[in-house]
């Protein structure tokens, strides 16, 4: 049997009981890629509208990322910028960046948090909302990352019948990014 914390009140806890919670946080971490992974595959099933899956979407995205020549982070924010719409679609992005905080770095959370509104360009004035949303951003160091990530790889990644690279291929880079933190506190 696994060791585990002997109080049932957190400001009882003791040195011991914390090191036990610690190392089972630790263990833990190694998990955060396969969970990303589960929650890529339950995007298969929501369409959204769309002509493809967002599963599909998503693999599209990491793809043309992959083919520009991306970084591994850039890859991978690419592949997972839409990964919450698993959990919660109106506000996708901040809890996508929230997701993979610990484990990209500022500009890429800034990219992933805000990339909805770079959208917003190509057809928020079929909404009647402004289209030009991301000009408040111009000047920050992760803008142009931003432009690259919604023009480049996302808004063109509708098409059903594009040859994705697999996710099993993603994997080993998911795994890299999304690896033991000692940084992350639960």
């Amino acid at each position: 049997m696994t060791a585990q914390a002997t109080f049932t009140k957190m400001q009882d806890g003791t040195l011991e009981d914390w090191k036990i919670i610690g190392a089972a946080h630790k263990e833990e971490f190694k998990n955060t890629a396969d969970r990303f992974i589960d929650m890529l595959k339950s995007l298969e099933q929501h369409t959204l509208g769309f002509a493809c899956d967002q599963l599909q979407h998503s693999l599209m995205t990491g793809t043309l990322a992959r083919r520009a020549g991306a970084s591994d982070e850039e890859i991978v924010i690419a592949l997972c910028h839409d990964i919450a719409k698993a959990i919660n679609v109106p506000n996708h992005g901040p809890i996508a960046a929230e997701l993979m905080r610990p484990y990209i770095s500022d500009d890429s959370y800034h990219v992933i948090r805000n990339h909805q509104a770079f959208q917003g360009e190509h057809y928020y004035h079929y909404m009647g909302a402004p289209t030009d949303l991301r000009q408040k951003w111009v000047d920050e160091p992760w803008y142009d990352l931003a432009v690259k990530l919604v023009d480049e790889w996302d808004a063109p990644a509708f098409d059903p019948d594009f040859e994705v690279d697999s996710l099993e291929s993603f994997e080993p880079l998911m795994r890299r990014i999304f690896h033991d933190n000692p940084t992350a506190v639960g």
